[in-house]
C-alpha cells in the first residue's frame, strides 16, 4: 500500500461537476492499493497519515499534527500510483490490487483514520473518473509505503 500526503490549503474532488469530497487545512492522500496488502497495511499508513507531524510550530517547524491544527483529510484512490514504468512507455498496472479488494480496503483505511484516529475524513468515489483540485501549503508532499 501506499500513499503520497500533500499538506494543503484547500482541496476538493469532483465528479460528474459535482463536489463529492471537499476539505479546508489538512492532508490530500492519494492511496495505492497491490494485490498484497492487507487490512495490516492499512492499520499501518493510518497511523502514520494521522500522526504525521508536517505542520509549522510556532518555531517555523514542521512539528504539529493534523490533531494539533484541526486539520482534515480528503482521501482519493488512485491505482496508478502502482503504474509499473520500466519497461515501455506506457504503464503497466498489474500490481495494482483488483477493484473489490482494493476498495474494500480503501474503505477500511478512511473509516480507521475517522474512527481511530478522530479526523474529519472526506472522500473521493472509488474507481470513479474524478478532478481533483488543490492549493498546496508549501508545498509540502510526504510518500510512505506500507
Amino acid at each position: 500500500m501506499k500513499v503520497v500526503i500533500q499538506r494543503v490549503k484547500k482541496a476538493k474532488v469532483e465528479v460528474e461537476n459535482k463536489i463529492v469530497g471537499e476539505i479546508d487545512k489538512g492532508f490530500l492522500v492519494l492511496v495505492g492499493i497491490t494485490h498484497l496488502d492487507s487490512k495490516k497495511d492499512a492499520d499501518y499508513l493510518a497511523k502514520k497519515v494521522c500522526n504525521l507531524r508536517i505542520f509549522e510550530d510556532e518555531n517555523g517547524k514542521m512539528n504539529l499534527s493534523l490533531k494539533d491544527v484541526k486539520g482534515k483529510l480528503l482521501i482519493v484512490s488512485q491505482f496508478t500510483l502502482y503504474g509499473n514504468c520500466k519497461e515501455g512507455n506506457r504503464p503497466s498496472f498489474t500490481q495494482a490490487g483488483k477493484p473489490d479488494m482494493a476498495e474494500k480496503l480503501y474503505d477500511y483505511f478512511c473509516e480507521t483514520c475517522k474512527q481511530e484516529y478522530k479526523i474529519q475524513v472526506e472522500k473521493g468515489i472509488f474507481g470513479a473518473d474524478m478532478q481533483v483540485s488543490l492549493i498546496n501549503d508549501g508545498p509540502v508532499t510526504i510518500i510512505i509505503e506500507s
